[in-house]
């Protein structure tokens, strides 16, 4: 029951996703039985696809996310990989959490482990832009990577973008600090070439920061510490300029505020990522979706839908698939 809101947001937002999630999916909540029950006593909720699973320990926003993985077992982001893993004798087909993101990044890969083929998973944010949504990898889940961890995020992200966004042929592009192939780091460089020279790839190259909103790639590889950086300064970029919009209309004409808030209040929720719900950790074997740790009511019920999205999709099966073809490419044997 993580989330700087939880357990009331979370408890809502299953809530509000129970009439749209499907007549087959049951939500197991995670977290104190007593307060689960209370707050679904009051609400009027009785629901035989809300499941319980007590535990009353739960790892801290700032805690260190290895040591408590390692220490707190009894946590709910310990018990949800753990529901999440394939070892499981009563499994999930998903898990979802709005906790310590790097807790849940480190309890996927110790307990849910990993794809074959997946040398480290990392998370999939979408952005809105006006050309449609870019699919970021990575945004936190591996600040230190190697060229080929970026190179298998980009094929894993070209596998989402096609199957959730819908779009064909996703142009997967890797942020430096240049569009040339002269510039940048050695480990941009290095997961340009394997992605130059993937099979059946639309590589477009280096794209820059100021590409991001303009239309050039679907997918936007780079390592977490960036990924992350540029994720939160969008996020607050887009709500410093909408109310500075906003503040500038009401103070030259109030009348015409009235007459253009609706069409701000579209534009906003069109960029606002409580609309976009979760983010997969990439790579992990199950299906794990991160979500924002301010989540409101509906960013919780839109991970789930999302996430249902994400198991019917079968994704996990496209993504091993895609690696392996790539591989075998880039050992020179036939795809």
């Amino acid at each position: 029951m993580g989330g700087d809101h939880a357990p009331d947001a979370v408890l809502r937002g299953c809530i509000e996703a129970l009439p749209v999630m499907g007549d087959d999916v049951t939500l197991v909540l995670i977290g104190p039985q007593d307060r689960i029950e209370q707050y679904l006593k009051e609400n009027n909720i009785d629901d035989d696809r809300l499941v319980i699973e007590h535990t009353t320990d739960a790892i801290a926003m700032d805690a260190s996310p290895m040591e408590a993985v390692r220490n707190q077992k009894d946590s709910s982001i310990v018990r949800m990989s753990m529901l999440g893993s394939k070892k499981a004798d009563v499994r999930c087909d998903a898990v979802i959490s709005a906790g310590n993101t790097g807790a849940c990044v480190a309890a996927g890969q110790m307990n849910m482990r990993r794809l074959p083929g997946v040398h480290r998973p990392g998370i999939a944010v979408t952005i809105p832009s006006f050309h449609g949504p870019v699919t970021l990898c990575d945004a936190g889940a591996n600040p230190e990577p190697r060229a080929t961890h970026l190179w298998q995020y980009g094929l894993m992200a070209e596998v989402y973008a096609n199957k959730i966004h819908g779009v064909e042929s996703p142009r997967v592009g890797v942020m430096n600090i240049g569009s040339e192939e002269s510039k940048g780091s050695g480990l941009a460089k290095g997961a340009a070439e394997l992605l130059r020279n993937s099979p059946g790839i639309n590589f477009v190259g280096f794209v820059e920061g100021r590409d991001f909103f303009a239309g050039k790639a679907d997918v936007i590889v780079t390592d977490g510490f960036l990924g992350n950086t540029l994720l939160k300064m969008a996020e607050g970029m887009a709500k410093s300029l909408f109310q500075a919009i906003a503040t500038e209309i009401y103070e030259q004409d109030p009348q015409l505020a009235l007459k253009f808030e609706p069409v701000v209040k579209t534009i906003y929720a069109k960029n606002d990522y409580h609309e976009h719900g979760g983010a997969p950790l990439l790579g992990v074997n199950g299906v794990m979706m991160i979500a924002h740790g301010s989540s409101e009511p509906r960013t919780i019920k839109n991970a789930i839908l999302k996430t249902v999205e994400y198991v019917n999709g079968h994704i996990n099966d496209a993504i091993v698939e895609r690696l392996a073809q790539a591989e075998r490419a880039l050992q020179g044997e036939p795809a």
